[in-house]
């Protein structure tokens, strides 16, 4: 009997083991050993690391390689890297775009300093110097015959009607806009073919209508300068690499009209044949200065 006592009271001790509450800082299924020096949460008051904590220097503390060809910052960063964004005021068009810069277009600049002493010179100046000048620059067939080279030079240096004709304010425009597409050297070299070949063109016919009695004599000293075959095949080239269509056309729409009034009129007939002649090799210009400026990479405003 004392041994059926002895057998019960063990079998209840270990019910009551069983199920006993387990303390309130234990973790759920570890011996209550193993969370006696843990906090509330769990987490342990030492530093001694449990057995499931990975040792520091292991492949999950080392950051993660970026990408080939991308850097840890993202792709965003490589493109904007790659990229930069231009400030707001790069690329916009100014007013003073239209007028030449000693650096920015140092060819149009010189040659309208030169144009702007030889207008005053032939204002202010004394009429008799003025005059020789004019005659010693003169493009007519004398000339040409005896110094070609000198009067295609200096005609290219005087404005006819001075700092006051359109042709002052055209040649600041049109030669500043194309400079700045094609560069100096290249817009020196399409006005010099539009001066040559037009004065070349216009005068030939003279010199056969002198020979062949046509013409007097006094044809042969015709006085004959200027700067305005040059500025026509300016404007000719100009118009093939404008970005806007309409302004292209209608360029050469209003240049067109005028130079058909003075067809029309007729009253200087060389001038009246020569500058449509010029605007036409200005014309034939366009492969050529569209490969220029596609080379050249330049911004272009207009």
């Amino acid at each position: 009997m004392d041994r059926a006592a002895t057998k019960q009271r063990r079998t209840c001790r270990r019910q009551r083991t069983a199920t006993a509450p387990e303390p309130l800082n234990a973790v759920p299924g570890r011996h209550p050993a193993a969370t006696a020096a843990s906090g509330p949460w769990g987490a342990p008051l030492t530093d001694t690391p449990t057995a499931d904590a990975e040792a520091p220097g292991t492949a999950t503390d080392a950051p993660a390689a970026p990408v080939s060809g991308t850097s840890p910052a993202g792709p965003a960063a490589d493109a904007a890297r790659t990229h930069p964004r231009t400030p707001p005021s790069a690329g916009r068009w100014h007013l003073w775009h239209l007028l030449p810069t000693p650096t920015g277009t140092p060819f149009t600049f010189c040659y309208a300093l030169v144009l702007v002493a030889t207008s005053l010179y032939a204002q202010l100046g004394d009429p008799a110097t003025v005059s020789a000048a004019l005659r010693a620059s003169s493009t007519d067939v004398a000339h040409l015959t005896s110094r070609p080279v000198l009067a295609l030079v200096g005609s290219a240096l005087w404005v006819a009607g001075g700092l006051a004709s359109p042709y002052a304010l055209g040649f600041l425009v049109v030669l500043t806009a194309l400079e700045r597409r094609i560069g100096g050297l290249r817009t020196a070299g399409v006005f010099a073919f539009g001066h040559v070949v037009a004065s070349l063109a216009t005068e030939l016919p003279v010199g056969i209508a002198v020979w062949a009695g046509h013409l007097p004599e006094t044809s042969l000293h015709r006085l004959d300068f200027g700067i305005s075959f040059g500025l026509m095949a300016c404007v000719g080239a100009l118009a093939g690499v404008l970005r806007l269509p309409w302004l292209r056309w209608g360029l050469l729409g209003v240049v067109g009209l005028v130079l058909l009034q003075d067809l029309v009129a007729y009253a200087d007939p060389l001038t009246a044949l020569g500058h449509p002649l010029a605007l036409c090799l200005g014309l034939a210009t366009w492969p050529l200065v569209r490969r220029w400026k596609a080379r050249r990479a330049a911004p272009s405003y207009l």
